[in-house]
């Protein structure tokens, strides 16, 4: 049997992180089995569901790089289906119309209540003839779910799970206005997909119990359950935005790889040893259910950008020119042919300093500002009084240094500071402060090679002036 799994989204807001996990889980477990990975877009709330939302799950997803196999299914346009299952269901007396008026019902709930009782459908117009129905009440359709035994569920994580069939009332699968319940529909969906395995938060386990029954009057076989824990803040409560639970858009514009996403989210509730760092590859080859935690994970964005860090110093450098171009654009106007020369070759220094894509074009600006440069506080007073004098003396030894290497430029340094009896650094950083604007970058001799003689001239010429 082909492994057929599904990630089924309300499109009434972005994709959040936990759905961006429980979405991984799904498209590592199929892609693990060779199998099928299948997008359902859930958008029966006609008045929450917009198409921004549907854009922003389908931009996360790819962003994430979780591809989906076949059209995605939008569920409202099979709503005539969902209807007619149920129509075939009260045909074979595995659902009945229930009468029941809005006043009846609360009245009915109000006395369990005040005798301490579960609040849930009696039953009441489970058996009893139809036409007796009062006139001008439009009916519900409810499901004729079994009293007596209990509904049981081998979850892939959870285990054995039970619940007794007097514990569940005979749900609605069809409203008054005729329109079908969520319950419904999942059920019709995934069973008319030829979804194997439903992988999902465990806050849907009690869904599953009537999910099953559902099955069982339609006398279809359900598909394979697991239900994985919730993703909490640190402080071990509901993960809320307050702890950075934010959309992926949100993280991928925090400048987060979408790899390191993927390690991290994979992480969060799975494991594999002690392996922390865990390859696509990887992932593909030893994700399973047995290695899914029964305890809530906790997200901890400290150490999501630490991760984000590792990813980075193992990047491919024309990529990140790529990442980081746009940024610098908004920030220091276009990026010419020469500045995408220097980020390239400067980008093995800059990428072990960051830990972000923001990060990492913030440390990267210098190489492509225009002239003169704005230094920062720090790196005015540097070229100031006694460095101002030494970026004088630089600007006439440098005319002539050959060749123009950061072995050749730090020797002349050097040979600058012993004539004038002063430390390296007296002399290096002026020139970090004049030529970056900063007194913080890669190696100022590297940075000087990368920027050619001119350009760091001119920067030179600029700060004295």
């Amino acid at each position: 049997m082909t492994v057929v799994t599904r990630f089924a989204p309300s499109p009434t807001g972005y994709l959040h992180i936990g759905g961006a996990r429980t979405a991984l889980f799904n498209w590592l477990f199929a892609r693990h089995h060779g199998g099928r990975f299948l997008l359902r877009i859930e958008d029966t709330d006609r008045q929450r569901s917009t198409p921004d939302a549907v854009r922003a799950i389908f931009a996360g997803l790819e962003w994430l790089g979780l591809d989906w196999d076949d059209a995605p299914v939008m569920q409202f346009s099979r709503a005539e289906r969902h209807v007619q299952v149920a129509h075939d269901l009260l045909a074979a007396g595995k659902a009945y119309r229930c009468y029941a008026s809005p006043e009846e019902l609360t009245a009915m709930r109000e006395a369990q209540k005040a005798a301490g009782r579960p609040m849930r459908y009696d039953g009441r117009w489970r058996d009893r003839d139809p036409a007796e129905a009062p006139e001008g009440v439009r009916p519900v359709v409810r499901l004729k779910a079994p009293r007596d035994g209990e509904t049981v569920i081998e979850d892939g994580v959870q285990g054995r799970v039970t619940v007794a069939n007097d514990q569940l009332d005979d749900m609605i699968l069809l409203r008054s206005d005729g329109t079908p319940t969520y319950m419904l529909s999942v059920v019709v969906d995934d069973h008319d997909m030829g979804v194997t395995d439903v992988i999902r938060g465990d806050d849907h386990l009690t869904n599953a119990f009537r999910q099953t029954q559902v099955y069982g009057a339609a006398g279809w076989t359900p598909p394979r359950f697991a239900h994985i824990p919730l993703i909490h803040g640190p402080d071990g409560a509901k993960l809320s935005k307050r702890h950075g639970a934010l959309g992926t858009e949100a993280y991928r514009d925090m400048g987060i790889l979408p790899e390191a996403m993927r390690n991290y989210l994979l992480r969060l509730g799975w494991g594999h040893g002690d392996d922390d760092i865990i390859t696509d590859a990887q992932a593909r080859a030893w994700f399973d259910l047995g290695g899914v935690g029964r305890a809530p994970a906790r997200f901890d964005s400290a150490k999501l950008t630490s991760l984000n860090g590792h990813y980075l110093r193992h990047a491919d450098d024309a990529r990140l020119v790529d990442l980081i171009a746009a940024r610098l654009e908004t920030e220091a106007g276009p990026v010419d042919d020469e500045g995408l020369r220097r980020l390239l070759t400067g980008m093995p220094g800059l990428k072990d300093r960051a830990k972000t894509l923001v990060d990492l074009a913030a440390s990267a600006a210098f190489y492509v500002r225009p002239r003169p440069l704005t230094l920062d506080d720090k790196a005015r007073k540097q070229v100031r009084g006694e460095g101002a004098a030494v970026l004088g003396l630089l600007r006439d030894r440098l005319g002539t240094v050959e060749p123009w290497t950061r072995a050749a430029l730090e020797e002349d340094a050097r040979a600058l500071a012993e004539a004038e009896g002063l430390k390296l650094g007296k002399v290096a950083q002026p020139i970090r402060a004049a030529v970056t604007g900063s007194t913080v970058s890669p190696p100022i001799f590297e940075v000087m090679e990368i920027l050619g003689r001119a350009e760091t001239l001119a920067r030179l010429a600029d700060a004295v002036a």
